[in-house]
């Protein structure tokens, strides 16, 4: 008997971590309002992307930390602007004291995809994804750049190859290196890689190269009908693809803090 509800205990559910997609919300100035009236105006520009997204509210660019109430006020307007905030992002000992008080979990590091450090904001690095005025960037929260991986015997690890189509729903990471994609990246999927993404055939979905900070990282693609393109947490979103670059093969780079795309020649 006691075996039996052992096992049946066992198999009540899996436990595992892994890479998701969560944006970030750099908080510029604790303006609940602002927040809001921000936070909307990208979840109205991107619907499918920013719409009940999870997001992470990050606190650690403000000169002093709000207080719970305050706290309070912003959590509830992510909600209001129709995304659902997760947690706070790591900062002192004083923001770890304040996610135990408002019962969230700390996030000490994530994949701030829709957060762009250009001026456009999903609050940010306020995405992330990857936010504005009142907040910044839906890019990623600022990750020092790393030095290229080396395996055990000092060569540089080698491109990660995914064979054959990314389906909806479906995510494909290539940590510490480069991404090569040999086939359609559909719409509501994702492509992300810590070096830079090679992709021959179509985008309809999103890819985000750089994802630790690389700045040097690039995106390449044959047939370009992106939602979403990343590099570094800076991004842009595609309501409506360019003309000159739809069906075209391009290649994204970062430039500053501006998110270049051109047709490969």
């Amino acid at each position: 008997m006691n075996v039996k509800m052992d096992q049946q205990t066992s198999d009540a559910c899996d436990l595992r971590f892994g890479q998701v997609g969560i944006a970030c919300v750099r908080v510029r100035r604790p303006d609940a309002a602002a927040l809001c009236e921000e936070l909307e105006r990208r979840v109205r520009a991107a619907p499918q992307l920013f719409s009940r997204a999870a997001v992470v509210l990050d606190l650690s660019h403000l000169l002093n930390l709000p207080d719970d109430g305050i706290v309070d006020a912003l959590l509830e307007a992510v909600r209001s602007a129709g995304m659902l905030p997760v947690g706070l992002a790591y900062g002192t000992s004083a923001t770890e004291a304040l996610a135990q008080r408002m019962g969230l979990p700390l996030i000490a590091k994530f994949r701030a995809a829709y957060e762009p450090a250009d001026g456009g904001s999903i609050a940010p690095p306020a995405t992330n994804a990857a936010t504005a005025a009142a907040v910044a960037a839906p890019a990623p929260v600022p990750v020092p750049v790393r030095e290229p991986v080396l395996s055990p015997t000092d060569t540089p690890v080698g491109a990660q190859r995914h064979e054959g189509a990314v389906r909806s729903g479906q995510q494909v990471y290539a940590r510490d290196r480069d991404l090569v994609v040999t086939g359609a990246i559909a719409n509501g999927a994702e492509v992300i890689a810590d070096g830079s993404i090679h992709i021959y055939g179509s985008l309809k979905g999103r890819a985000m190269a750089g994802a630790q900070g690389d700045i040097k990282a690039r995106i390449f693609v044959s047939d370009f009908r992106a939602e979403l393109i990343a590099i570094a947490g800076h991004y842009r979103v595609f309501e409506q693809i360019p003309k000159d670059l739809e069906g075209q093969s391009v290649q994204c780079w970062l430039e500053g803090e501006k998110l270049l795309i051109a047709p490969l020649k």
